[in-house]
């Protein structure tokens, strides 16, 4: 697995490793570890939903693909500490059916875990805030219509904007920051989802513009036909004139 990406991201590209993924306790392991940093399977234990021995298992599976490793030593040395192997991580669907199974598997964990986030946010968090962070939180649900090429552009862009937030060390984050969790949905839609009003106005307005090309080089064809035919009629009548000479 590469974490050579903007945001210092594990890459997930093993189909088998995506599988490991997902699980509940296992997705609950790492998002403690990215949050709190390094720590044991009895302190992740009643965090994650599991007895101690079981955390410790799911940890040495989480290891075997990578994506957790060996802390070092804590102040407890007969307990083992352990860390993410990266800020986050990502993953993309292979090609191959196989890979995109554990894909769709992983996809539909991480769905169930975090689509309450928000509405827990909003219930437990957000009455708690002061007014500078209620002002500057939201959500956003934003629609566009774009080529495959430009949607990898758009996500391109956000990271660009994200990472010199998400890398810089501590001491550099100024007075009163604090954590703050961008949840980044993108949905490409169905290609036989029904068009909006908008969209089928543009695609009739192309379907005229094409057809008007299509009608303008028919007439230009037309015309130089024309041109041609009245052309070897000149140069026939010359030859005959030339002959009855």
């Amino acid at each position: 697995m590469d974490s050579e990406n903007r945001l210092g991201d594990i890459e997930i590209t093993d189909p088998q490793a995506m599988r490991a993924l997902a699980h509940p306790v296992r997705l609950a392991i790492l998002d403690r570890l990215h949050r709190y940093g390094p720590a044991t399977a009895t302190r992740l234990s009643p965090d994650v939903g599991a007895t101690p021995s079981v955390t410790s298992w799911h940890l040495r599976h989480l290891a075997g693909f990578g994506l957790v490793r060996d802390a070092g030593a804590g102040t407890d040395r007969r307990q083992r500490r352990w860390e993410a192997a990266g800020r986050g991580f990502r993953f993309q669907a292979p090609e191959d059916e196989e890979g995109r199974s554990a894909a769709r598997a992983l996809s539909r964990e991480m769905f169930a875990r975090y689509g309450e986030l928000p509405s827990r946010w909003a219930a437990e968090v957000e009455p708690g805030l002061d007014p500078v962070w209620q002002g500057a939180a939201g959500l956003a649900d934003t629609r566009v219509v774009v080529s495959a090429e430009e949607l990898a552009a758009i996500q391109d862009g956000i990271e660009r904007v994200l990472a010199p937030y998400v890398t810089r060390e501590p001491a550099e984050r100024p007075t009163g920051s604090r954590g703050v969790r961008l949840l980044r949905y993108v949905l490409p839609e169905a290609a036989d989802e029904e068009q909006s009003e908008d969209e089928q106005a543009g695609e009739q307005a192309r379907e005229r513009a094409g057809e008007q090309a299509r009608e303008q080089a028919r007439e230009q064809a037309r015309e130089q036909a024309g041109e041609q035919a009245r052309e070897q009629a000149r140069e026939q009548a010359r030859e005959q004139a030339g002959g009855t000479r």
